[in-house]
């Protein structure tokens, strides 16, 4: 298959698998100092993402995944002719009282498809090329390695007494929580300053890539402070950020957000109260309408805010409501 064809062909897929890489990390970061901007989302070496930081390769990662995972399972729908179920090991014992068998999520496709279209982004032979080479592999390791064993029983009467099972993809989230966890794992690579794009260069970077798991995020830099606004690096920092302090069912992360997102940065948390319109008791009408009511809903929210302003907008907030009291008093 050419280039050009293979381009035809996976082309959509592709662009909505990255797509769906976007969602995730903006999902798994929306309550982190640093909550994955649109500006952070080229994948190319040599674009605006400029650090080679931990976040640069969460990016790259969580892209490469959702590029492979998506072209996995369009192959399992049938949109490729070229491509169906994974039964290479069909037949063979698994282990105590099952065999493989079904129809496997052709994994191996999306894995070669999508690297021949990510991987293509890296033109470079130098130390940050070989970085982003690197988790474009996790990313791709992070899909296989949450794959589901799916079984089926076989025996008289409903026992169980053989199992038939395949390995289908999990929900893209479980993609997203593993390479998270990965990344606050993420390992330093430090290599010899000036390392540069000689062949004795090249090897060495290639060696001490090598040498790491290529399930594990890798990074050259260390992050920036992103509590502090700068502007060169086009980071915003948390001030004026919402985060969460109550409500139910929060994860983990929504419930630190407060704390990580102003405590730990030096600021303080400010309680907003806005006023919320929905449409609500919601009639059908024969025929053929629908008529709701607009109800209003007092809802509470907090901010990021420096320490002085917070006391200023409390104190503001103090006078009017006792001039307002005075005025029903008179």
């Amino acid at each position: 298959m050419s280039v050009l064809q293979a381009y035809l062909i996976y082309s959509s897929s592709v662009a909505a698998g990255a797509q769906s890489g976007i969602e995730e990390c903006k999902y798994q970061f929306a309550w982190d100092r640093w909550n994955c901007p649109e500006r952070a989302l080229q994948l190319s070496t040599h674009s605006s993402l400029r650090s080679a930081n931990r976040e640069t390769a969460f990016v790259h990662a969580i892209s490469s995944a959702g590029v492979m995972y998506t072209l996995t399972r369009n192959c399992s729908l049938g949109d490729f002719d070229n491509c169906g179920c994974d039964d290479s090991r069909n037949g063979q014992r698994g282990g105590h009282g099952w065999l493989w068998g079904g129809c496997s999520d052709n994994v191996g496709f999306g894995e070669t498809i999508s690297k021949q279209f990510v991987d293509a982004l890296e033109t470079g032979q130098d130390a940050r090329a070989a970085m982003n080479l690197h988790n474009n592999e996790a990313g791709r390791k992070a899909v296989k390695g949450t794959m589901q064993k799916t079984c089926k029983c076989h025996g008289v009467s409903g026992s169980c007494t053989t199992q038939t099972c395949w390995l289908q993809l999990p929900e893209f989230r479980e993609v997203g929580n593993y390479l998270k966890e990965k990344y606050h794992r993420a390992l330093k690579v430090d290599l010899l300053r000036g390392a540069g794009n000689s062949a004795a260069s090249r090897g060495a970077i290639a060696e001490t890539f090598n040498s790491i798991s290529r399930k594990e995020l890798v990074h050259l830099e260390d992050s920036p402070d992103y509590c502090l606004e700068n502007r060169t690096l086009g980071l915003p920092g948390t001030e004026g950020r919402e985060c969460l302090k109550k409500g139910k069912n929060l994860n983990k992360w929504e419930k630190r957000s407060c704390k990580r997102l102003c405590g730990e940065c030096g600021l303080a948390v400010e309680e907003r109260k806005a006023e919320m319109v929905s449409s609500c008791n919601c009639k059908f009408h024969w025929c053929c309408a629908v008529k709701c009511e607009q109800c209003r809903k007092t809802v509470t929210k907090y901010f990021c805010v420096k320490k002085g302003s917070q006391r200023g907008r409390n104190e503001s907030a103090a006078i009017r409501r006792k001039n307002l009291r005075l005025r029903k008093k008179h």
